[in-house]
């Protein structure tokens, strides 16, 4: 089952003319993505910056409609694959039935000095839950 965030477009995410101005969507990625590490993974930022991190080593966006101010976004988030120090992540962006944004993104999960490091046995487990969940839907 793919995991969900709701984003209401605010006046923060806008340029002058009302439309969201493209990087506020990375944001808004990464606010989905750190919501899915806490409730679906129960791995806080927080915790888990305190030893290493998972920074985003590849993304690749293709934005296909305006968000504009007051629109209503739900984010949708889908584990892809699953490797021993990565995480492979698909994002969309519906507005209604209308797609404004599709994402995939690699995240890597690392030590303290920034050196790849395997996934912790009990958050691999609940990611692959979610990647065998994410492919049966």
């Amino acid at each position: 089952m793919a995991y969900s965030c709701p984003q209401k477009i605010m006046f923060k995410h806008c340029d002058p003319a009302g439309i969201v101005f493209y990087p506020r969507y990375f944001e808004m990625m990464n606010d989905c993505v750190e919501a899915f590490f806490e409730e679906r993974l129960n791995l806080p930022f927080a915790a888990l910056h305190s030893e290493g991190a998972v920074p985003t080593a590849e993304i690749s966006t293709r934005f296909t409609a305006p968000s504009r101010l007051g629109d209503e976004l739900t984010i949708g988030l889908r584990v892809t694959r699953l490797g021993r120090t990565s995480l492979g992540l698909r994002l969309t962006a519906l507005c209604g039935e209308e797609t404004r944004f599709e994402t995939t993104s690699t995240l890597v999960m690392v030590d303290r000095d920034g050196r790849p490091t395997a996934w912790p046995a009990e958050v691999r487990e609940k990611i692959n839950a979610c990647l065998e969940n994410d492919n049966d839907a």
